[in-house]
């Protein structure tokens, strides 16, 4: 299983790298998490790799081979849409954070990128994470509003994405992630 996690700094990239790798052990699989990759200072694109299967040789995944990209924001998603394999699985917020040029109006954000995604050939699914994230209780767990949904769209158990958020979530921040990553889970 090849994941990208393509986010902008201060969203939670890290946690997520972390949660993921965490359930990969957890199933006993063989995992590697990048380092995460860019500025990760808030509003700087972030990127991480998780790889897990039987024997893994190398945490980078190369574009085209991707299984899952889980992007926290609308143009991180198309940044690293071609990292998805054909048929692959794009899991992105919906929400819009304008980076530094669009903010300084050298560019304008693409209003088209929802429309883009429906054309490729993967499984596309929008979610308003920053919604489900307020209703849970807090704006920092868009991280894990989206697990929720990348978990309901898995073939592994509830209880091993709960089991690995426990096992990685500090526990004053547990319960707003549990229900944010409920609430994800029961978005599809």
């Amino acid at each position: 299983m090849n994941i990208v996690i393509a986010a902008v700094g201060g969203q939670g990239a890290v946690l997520a790298s972390k949660i993921l790798g965490t359930l990969a052990q957890n199933l006993g699989k063989d995992v590697k998490v990048s380092e995460v990759h860019g500025m990760s200072q808030r509003g700087g694109s972030v990127v991480a790799y998780v790889k897990f299967g039987e024997k893994v040789y190398s945490p980078v995944v190369e574009k085209g081979t991707a299984d899952i990209v889980l992007a926290f924001e609308l143009l991180e998603g198309a940044r690293y849409v071609d990292y998805l394999k054909e048929n692959g699985k794009l899991v992105v917020n919906t929400q819009k954070i304008d980076p530094m040029p669009v903010i300084t109006g050298d560019v304008k954000y693409p209003s088209d990128l929802n429309e883009k995604f429906e054309k490729l050939n993967i499984g596309y699914v929008p979610v308003d994470a920053l919604s489900i994230a307020k209703n849970a209780g807090t704006l920092k767990a868009v991280n894990v509003a989206l697990i929720g949904v990348l978990a309901k769209n898995s073939n592994i158990k509830k209880e091993e994405w709960i089991k690995a958020i426990k096992d990685t979530v500090p526990e004053k921040f547990l319960e707003l992630n549990l229900k944010a990553f409920e609430m994800g889970y029961d978005l599809n």
